[in-house]
């Protein structure tokens, strides 16, 4: 599983066909890729990683905030492209991905986990599998990439 992860002070996702628009303040946006090998350990690993990432700073401008610890809050965004693979001509391959209806059932357990750390008014998505708009005014820039072992 991979986690892009990039503090931001707004972001949002928006599917015009379904009138869907969902927006965050000060927090982090999860771009979130899962393996075909992926299981429930690493929905665990990555949730609880995303949700403990000291990537805000405190008084003394350390980064040594978690998005827990400002009451910040969290977009995901499934994105299996992060799974794409172009080291042999120039079309990505994404034999890597997770199948959708496996992904789907690991990306709903995924939020479900963030909720439970965090809380369920804290936690936005996307829709899974449909084309989206997303927004991530990014701060820093501050982008760190997470994957399970």
């Amino acid at each position: 599983m991979r986690a892009l992860v990039q503090r931001v002070s707004e972001g949002w996702v928006k599917i015009e066909s379904e009138s869907y628009f969902r927006e965050i303040g000060k927090g982090i946006v999860i771009l979130l890729g899962i393996h075909n090998s992926d299981t429930e350990k690493e929905v665990d690993f990555v949730a609880d990683k995303c949700s403990n990432l000291r990537i805000f700073e405190d008084n003394q401008n350390k980064m040594n905030l978690s998005v827990k610890d400002i009451d910040g809050e969290v977009l995901v965004i499934s994105q299996f492209t992060l799974y794409g693979d172009a080291r042999k001509g120039n079309r990505p391959s994404f034999t890597e991905a997770a199948l959708p209806e496996y992904a789907n059932k690991l990306y709903e357990l995924f939020l479900s986990k963030m909720k439970n750390n965090l809380s369920d008014n804290k936690v936005q998505s996307g829709l899974f599998g449909e084309m989206m708009q997303v927004k991530i005014m990014n701060e820093g820039p501050v982008t760190i990439l997470i994957e399970s072992k």
